[in-house]
């Protein structure tokens, strides 16, 4: 079984997790404008949760992983539909 075989049938899972990642995205965007904005309302109040919000930007890099290989396997998909319809 090749991996884009394995990749195309977990794609659900994949696309679950890829909502996830982006999901939580959105309390550091919060952080991060109130960071810019120098509001104070949710920046700077505790250093522990300035550091996981912070942190949680690194959870992208997964996220990009996951985008790219999900679009690898539909364009390998359909590169090989596209030799089938030829013959």
């Amino acid at each position: 079984m090749s991996f884009f075989k394995w990749w195309k049938q977990h794609t659900t899972t994949w696309l679950i997790i890829l909502a996830l990642i982006q999901l939580i995205q959105v309390p550091h965007m919060i952080w991060n404008a109130d960071m810019l904005l120098e509001e104070g309302l949710v920046s700077r109040i505790n250093p522990i949760l300035d550091f996981l919000l912070y942190g949680i930007d690194l959870i992208e890099i997964p996220s990009m992983i996951l985008a790219i290989t999900t679009l690898a396997s539909h364009l390998k998909e359909r590169g090989n539909n596209e030799v089938i319809s030829k013959r």
